[in-house]
């Protein structure tokens, strides 16, 4: 992997995105209306597709920083003392006064979610000039949850483009972003998310994806393992069968395996096996972030 020299004091990774604190909740349904579900179990800790990928890649020994909003509030402070206890960078989160994106998650027996969101100070998000530094010195910006105009400007300084569009930006379809899609050099989606960017199947949409210039797009497929595609073809990887506790975060912590593999310059398979088996600890427990800290990343 070439990459040009990092600016000082910047981090390998930037990680672009929302930052929220989760109530996450176990239920044995979820609920419809006038009704009324008891929660057996509830969980809250940091939160929001750009932690989650941040505190992973950092678990797996990478230098990264986060760059969000957080309010002055307890949430706040708690979101910013995780980050800090985790190792994450936080030059670029930046408190405004605004509340701390929250989310709401119900969690049923098989493991799938119905998620309610506040996005608070992560809806004023704006790129700041040392926002734009910090992309420009280091060397992969990974986005996440963040709105299709922060992530229009944000990609044209990437020295590395990597993606998660999620089923919200997914939606927005090819025509909308096309200029952010020519200029990703790695793309993140599962298959739900590729029909609703394409409107084709997740086997001819990520070969839509990899036609308009896309290097690298990689589909995860749950209990299936995940596919790469490339020019040169595709390369599926299996992952081990487990029960699903929560699926949250499941493919925050794909991308932090991958990432932090192929900075490594492992091989494809060794990056696809990183981010498999990052997914499947996160899955096992109740949460986002349940990725062990990992010193050798060879597996």
């Amino acid at each position: 992997m070439a990459l040009k020299n990092k600016k000082n004091n910047t981090p390998d990774v930037a990680a672009l995105g929302a930052c929220n604190i989760d109530f996450i909740m176990k239920v044995p349904r979820f609920s419809e209306a006038d009704d009324e579900v008891d929660v057996e179990k509830l969980k809250v800790s940091l939160g929001g597709s750009a932690s989650n990928f941040a505190v992973g890649i950092s678990r797996a020994g990478v230098d990264v920083g986060i760059m969000g909003r957080i309010g002055y509030d307890n949430f706040g402070e708690l979101a910013f003392d995780k980050f800090q206890k985790e190792g994450v960078r936080t030059e670029r989160l930046i408190r405004i006064p605004e509340s701390t994106g929250l989310a709401f998650i119900s969690v049923d027996k098989r493991g799938e979610r119905s998620i309610y969101a506040s996005m608070g100070a992560n809806a004023k998000f704006k790129l700041e000039k040392g926002d734009l530094e910090y992309i420009k010195g280091s060397k992969i910006l990974h986005v996440t949850g963040m709105y299709l105009e922060i992530v229009e400007e944000a990609c044209k300084h990437a020295n590395i483009f990597s993606l998660n569009p999620g089923t919200v930006l997914s939606s927005y379809g090819l025509d909308s972003l096309h200029k952010i899609i020519k200029r990703s050099d790695i793309i993140f989606l599962n298959k739900k998310e590729v029909t609703l960017l394409t409107g084709e199947s997740f086997k001819d949409g990520a070969k839509i994806l990899v036609d308009m210039g896309v290097p690298m797009v990689v589909v995860t497929c749950g209990g299936n393992g995940a596919d790469l595609y490339t020019k040169q073809g595709v390369l599926h990887s299996s992952t081990s069968r487990i029960d699903a506790v929560d699926t949250t975060g499941a493919g925050d912590s794909f991308a932090a395996g991958f990432i932090a593999s192929y900075l490594k310059d492992l091989e494809m398979e060794k990056c696809l096996e990183m981010g498999n088996m990052l997914a499947s600890y996160c899955v096992s427990k109740m949460g986002a972030i349940n990725v062990p800290k990992i010193d050798d990343m060879e597996v």
